[in-house]
């Protein structure tokens, strides 16, 4: 596991774009955090990193956004989920085994639908400006 303090927007924007460079087609990301610690801001970063020109809000109440960059970015709020199986209503298999990438808010909420070799980002709120961001299962310099 490798551990990032970010000290601002701006540097949990960065170390977003520096891991959206090393995605490769498949990968998926359960990101994990308290509300308001910065996981729709380091998703941006993750679509920039990916060349995703549009911008990037929190599909809170469609459940997943699609944006197309290097590969496509298919990012997923399951916030609001009550039942697990409208996962499987909205296709979501079809996404985790298609030809982009997953970034999946709340991904805990989830757990048992991801696959074993995801990427886990939790991001911890330590004051207004500082997140400590936790990675596991990536590989690749960020």
């Amino acid at each position: 596991m490798k551990t990032v303090v970010t000290n601002s927007e701006r540097e949990t924007f960065e170390l977003g774009y520096k891991i959206g460079n090393i995605l490769k087609k498949g990968d998926v990301i359960s990101l994990n955090g308290d509300l308001g610690a910065g996981k729709t801001h380091l998703t941006k970063g993750i679509a920039a990193g990916l060349g995703v020109e549009d911008y990037i809000t929190s599909p809170t109440f469609t459940i997943v956004n699609e944006y197309m960059g290097r590969l496509p970015l298919y990012h997923f709020d399951v916030y609001r989920i009550d039942d697990i199986y409208e996962m499987y209503e909205i296709g979501f298999e079809e996404y985790l085994y298609g030809d982009g990438v997953c970034v999946v808010e709340w991904g805990d909420m989830v757990e048992e639908l991801l696959p074993k070799n995801k990427i886990y980002i939790y991001i911890k709120k330590l004051d207004d400006n500082v997140r400590e961001v936790q990675i596991e299962g990536l590989e690749g310099e960020f």
